[in-house]
This record gives structure tokens, C-alpha cells and sequence, in this order.
């Protein structure tokens, strides 16, 4: 009980931190179109009025400003609209690119602590040396190198104290708060405010959670066993939990070092090749993707091969939703709009409010655009940004993990322009479309697709019957219900719950005026009269508090 009470109140002071931040970067306003206005009356009531900061700053800025200084999850979910170009608008994506959460890192006795409790064994019997500087820090955890009893040298990721109740704590407020924005702010339901907390949600408990980058590292180092040109780091899972993750210390040179890499010799061309081809085949063949392939998550290794880093981030396609993206290709490079609103409609991503004919208009103009020209002379990560801007003009959304996908591809062009400027992703890309492309026509290809169908098929024919006579029943016993729902009326509505409450609340304070009058009137001495006064500063106190909110609001 008294926990559930500490939390409680914990979150009620994480919503005065949230309020007061958005009052001190000019965005109070939304406070009062959520409701949140008597909990930010009550909250600033104790502290000082914070003048507003940076109002002449550009809003994306201010915005990113909120995210900085509220923390690891609000930094976390502006990392993740960064790469949701469909959703948010180029400026602020830009923006949010800037994030970076690196903090001051912990204690050593806390690490101390916290291996002990994961892997049931102090430091010194699991290691036999253990590097008491971190590598790297950043807000969920730090990196430590150490070497194991049997001489392996490894580097141990360990998860910062204290970091996932805070996590979830936040993502409980951040539900709150985006329902409250879908209720309240129409407009705002364009960025689906309660989807990008689920989506956010998944992705950082997952992140927390380093067992899930150890089996990512894992099916990476499977899908790649064959392949000599590339090195997934070694997972020690004797060494690794929830909270601590293990792995192999990999010597190289980071591909962030372009000096370097020219200084000892190496074929850069060749690696730019490597890293391309080998996100290809995780794309088209693997079904699971490196989502984060900057420069600093590569290291170039001394005979060459290239080795992935820091596979926290990554995506998944299903084969369904790989037959999806390479039938979305061909319709855009053949020209069949009609194809590719069908597709997106399959994808989830067209609502009805989408208008069909203008996004057929306009992706027929970005096709023509680019209709005839070589692969080498065109650019992939612009050419997908403007397509972006195209659905995003027409609120189409994209899946989480197409959104990855993107972000993936033009991690990966830009890591190849950093290696080898010649260098041309959008003709590798080409190249490996038109060969997966020409293998759905194989014969056991075929085969395999059609006797999936024929089993959905199977299975939608023997369901029918009974979800036919369940939606007989229901409308039978009046059952079903029809949802209607207007803006407008929204609005109304909120609008007639304020003035209600300010009725109310001025028929209360007329009532203790009359009543007090009353009071003082039947000059009982020596309470009485007390009574009555005390009666009409609290009427008086209660009418100024009204006047003042009605005059701050602006609906006298």
C-alpha cells in the first residue's frame, strides 16, 4: 500500500516537472486544451511563476528543448519521431536528429552492486580484470572492458540504476497525456499520439530488456555464418542478463575514421560494397535489419572484414510484408499508382480520409520525375524523402517497421558516402529487387505461395458461417453499435462542461454571500459575526480566483 502510495505521488510530481516545462518553453496552452488546468493551478500555486524562455526561438527547437530536459524517455520518443518523417514534419525531424543522451556516468560501486545482483557473483570472481572507466556512456547503461578467467577479452554493458522504474513511470504519464491530446486536440490525431506511445513503449522496454539485443546479435551472427566478409560480435550468456549484457571485445578500426582507414590501407570501396550488400540481404533474404548503420556501430577489422556494433535497433519484416515492398517497387517504377494505393491500402496505412485521387496525382508527378533515369545519377535517401513528404501531405501513415526500414536505408547511404563518395546505393538496391523479383517465379516458389493461399482460403470459408450468424445475432438482440463522432461536437462539448463548471461554481459563492448576509444579520455576538465575515472573504477569495481564470483563458 504504501508503495502504490509512493508512486502515486511520485507521478504527481512527475506531472508538475511536465507542466512546468511546458509553461517555461511557451506551450501552457496545451496544458489548458487537455484539461490540465486546475492540476497546474493547484501545482503552480506553491512554487514561483517561471517566466516563459526562448519565445522568439523556433517552435521545433523549444520543442527538442522540452524533450532534452525531460529526460531519457521524452529523449527516446523524440529519437523515435526523428526517423517517422511520415508523421512529422521535416523540421521538426531535423530537430529531433539532434537529440543525444549522453549523461555523466555512474558510480563503480553501483556496477559493483548490480552485477552481483544479475549474475549472483561479485566482479572479481567472474573477471579476471574489469576496467573501472567505461567506454562509452549514454542514459540506459554504460560499457565496460574486461577480460574473463579463461583470457577472453569482452566488454560488459551494464543498465543504470534506478532507469526502468523511472522509464515506466513515464510511459504511464505519456498514455495518459496522449489520450487526453487524441480526446481533447482534434488536429493532433494526425500523429496519433496513443500509437507513437505504444510504438515508443515496445521499443524502449525492449531496450531495457538486454537479453533482446543478445538474441538479435545472435540470429544477426546466424544469418551471416557463411559470410566472411562480415563479423557479428560473440554473446556470452553465462555473463549476461536483463541488466548486464556480454560480449566479444572486437579489434578494429571504427568506419567514422576515414583518415585511418586511408592511412593503413584499406580498400574503401570494398567496404562500402560489403556494408551494402550485406544490408541487402538482411532486408530481402534475412527478414530482420541492422536499423542504426552509422559509421560509429561499424568497425573495419585488420584482415578487412567488417564487423556490426550495437544491435539495439533493428527491424522485422514479415515475408508478407517483404512481397508487399517489392510489389510497392515495381508499381512505382512502373507507373501504376493504382497498384501502389492498393498495396498501401493492404499496408494499413490509407484511412478514409485520404484523398485516393490526389495521392494517385501526385505520386504520378514523383514518377515521372524520375521516370528514365539511371540508377547511378539518382539519389535514394532524397528520393524517399520526398515520397515521405507526399504521404505525409496526404496523412497516409507508414508501419513502424517500414518507417525502420527507411531510416535503415538511408543510415546505410550515408555511412557509404562517408566510406566512398562514388559509391551508389540506389543501384544495389536496383540489382537486388530485380533478382528477388525473379525469384517468386520459380517453380517451388509458386508452389509455396500458392499453397499458402489456398489455405487462408481454407481457413476463411470454415470460419464464415459462424462470423456470419455471430453478426445476425447481435443485430438480433441489438447488439451493434454505431460510433459517430464529431470534432466539432467534441469541442461543444468540452466548451459547455467549462461553462457549467463556472455556473457552479459562482451559484456556490452566491450562496455563501446570501447565507453570510444572512448570519450576520440574526447579531449573535460574538461568533456569529465572524461567521458571517469569515464567510464572505471566502466568497470574495473564491470570486477573484474566478474573475482571474476567466481573464487568463480569454472566454469571459
Amino acid at each position: 500500500m504504501m508503495h502504490k502510495r509512493l508512486r502515486r505521488y511520485s507521478m504527481l510530481k512527475r506531472y508538475g516537472q511536465i507542466i512546468e516545462v511546458l509553461q517555461k518553453y511557451g506551450f501552457g496552452y496545451i496544458v489548458e486544451r487537455i484539461g490540465l488546468t486546475s492540476f497546474r493551478d493547484l501545482t503552480f500555486s506553491f512554487i514561483k511563476k517561471q517566466k516563459v524562455e526562448h519565445i522568439n526561438t523556433p517552435k521545433p527547437v523549444r520543442v527538442r528543448m522540452v524533450l532534452e530536459e525531460l529526460g531519457t524517455t521524452y529523449i527516446k520518443l523524440g529519437q523515435l519521431l526523428s526517423m517517422r518523417h511520415d508523421i512529422v514534419p521535416p523540421a521538426y525531424a531535423k530537430e529531433f536528429s539532434k537529440l543525444q543522451d549522453d549523461v555523466p556516468h555512474f558510480d563503480f560501486d553501483e556496477v559493483e552492486v548490480i552485477i552481483r545482483e544479475e549474475l549472483r557473483h561479485p566482479i572479481a570472481e567472474l573477471f579476471d580484470e574489469f576496467d573501472k572507466k567505461p567506454l562509452a556512456c549514454a542514459s540506459i547503461g554504460q560499457v565496460h572492458r574486461a577480460k574473463l578467467k579463461n583470457g577472453e577479452n569482452v566488454v560488459v554493458k551494464v543498465q543504470r540504476p534506478g532507469i526502468k522504474e523511472v522509464i515506466e513511470s513515464d510511459l504511464d504519464i505519456m498514455y495518459s497525456m496522449a489520450k487526453l491530446i487524441d480526446e481533447h486536440i482534434p488536429e493532433a490525431r494526425l500523429y496519433r499520439p496513443v500509437e507513437i506511445v505504444d510504438e515508443l513503449s515496445r521499443s524502449i522496454l525492449e531496450e531495457i530488456d538486454y537479453t533482446h539485443e543478445g538474441w538479435n546479435t545472435d540470429r544477426f551472427a546466424y544469418n551471416f555464418r557463411d559470410n566472411m566478409q562480415v563479423h557479428i560480435p560473440k554473446v556470452y550468456w553465462n555473463y549476461t542478463s536483463k541488466r548486464v549484457l556480454t560480449l566479444e571485445f572486437i579489434e578494429g578500426v571504427k568506419a567514422s575514421r576515414v583518415d585511418l582507414l586511408e592511412k593503413q590501407g584499406f580498400d574503401r570501396s570494398k567496404i562500402a560494397f560489403v556494408v551494402g550488400e550485406a544490408f541487402m540481404q538482411q532486408v530481402f533474404d534475412d527478414g530482420i535489419f541492422h536499423a542504426d548503420l552509422h559509421p560509429g556501430n561499424v568497425l573495419i577489422m585488420k584482415d578487412g572484414s567488417v564487423a556490426f556494433l550495437d544491435f539495439g535497433m533493428t527491424g522485422h519484416l514479415s515475408s508478407e510484408m517483404r512481397d508487399m515492398f517489392m510489389d510497392g517497387l515495381t508499381a512505382l517504377v512502373k507507373g501504376d499508382s493504382a497498384l501502389l494505393v492498393e498495396i498501401s491500402r493492404a499496408m494499413g496505412c490509407i484511412n478514409y480520409q485520404v484523398d485516393i485521387r490526389s495521392l494517385k496525382a501526385d505520386i504520378e508527378y514523383f514518377r515521372s520525375k524520375y521516370y528514365g533515369k539511371a540508377p547511378k545519377n539518382i539519389d535514394a535517401s532524397k528520393v524517399i524523402e520526398e515520397l515521405i513528404g507526399i504521404l505525409r501531405e496526404h496523412q497516409v501513415t507508414v508501419p513502424h517497421n517500414i518507417a525502420l526500414l527507411v531510416r535503415g536505408i538511408v543510415a546505410v547511404e550515408g555511412f557509404t558516402l562517408v566510406i566512398d563518395a562514388n559509391f551508389n546505393l540506389t543501384e544495389l538496391i536496383e540489382s537486388c529487387a530485380a533478382k528477388e523479383i525473379s525469384a517468386r517465379y520459380y517453380p517451388q516458389n509458386l508452389a509455396r505461395k500458392t499453397s499458402s493461399n489456398l489455405l487462408s482460403w481454407s481457413r476463411l470459408f470454415q470460419k464464415a458461417p459462424t462470423k456470419i450468424s455471430h453478426i445476425l445475432d447481435n443485430a438480433e438482440n441489438g447488439c451493434i453499435n454505431i460510433k459517430f463522432e464529431s470534432e466539432e461536437g467534441n469541442r461543444l462539448i468540452y466548451e459547455i462542461n467549462i461553462a457549467s463548471n463556472r455556473l457552479s461554481f459562482s451559484l456556490i459563492v452566491s450562496a455563501i454571500i446570501i447565507a453570510s448576509s444572512f448570519i450576520i444579520q440574526t447579531n449573535v455576538y460574538p461568533l456569529v459575526p465572524f461567521i458571517g465575515s469569515l464567510g464572505f472573504m471566502v466568497a470574495s477569495i473564491f470570486g477573484m480566483w474566478l474573475v482571474y481564470n476567466m481573464l487568463r483563458t480569454g472566454r469571459v
